[in-house]
């Protein structure tokens, strides 16, 4: 058996172990970073708002990304149509083309439609 391939994994485990937490520290810094250069260099010319910290743009990361879901593959929109079936695919359009037509049909026999005309 050879010995030397399982001497590498002394090393590697620790070393990922270590590594890990900072290159992680290391993205959070710079895209916080990143979120306060971006804020001070537009916001307050646009608007007038104030410039904000490096503590306030990891704050400002972490909350847009707890809102919206960023950062990741997986993202927020549960993918779609795509995991529906072609028949349930072709209900939903069904569907929505009648409420479509029932909506223009509500809004030509509107009071007001009249009246714009």
């Amino acid at each position: 058996m050879n010995i030397d391939r399982f001497k590498k994994w002394y090393f590697i485990v620790p070393a990922a172990i270590v590594a890990t937490p900072i290159v992680i520290a290391i993205f959070v810094v710079i895209g916080g970073g990143l979120v306060m250069l971006l804020w001070n260099w537009l916001l307050p010319g646009l608007f007038g708002w104030a410039e904000i910290s490096l503590l306030q743009g990891f704050g400002l990361l972490a909350l847009c990304r707890i809102l919206f879901g960023g950062f990741g593959s997986r993202g927020g929109g549960g993918g779609g149509p795509r995991h529906l079936t072609r028949e349930q695919r072709e209900r939903v359009r069904r569907r929505m083309c009648e409420r479509r037509d029932a909506a223009a049909a509500a809004d030509s026999a509107s009071p007001d439609a009249a009246r714009a005309e």
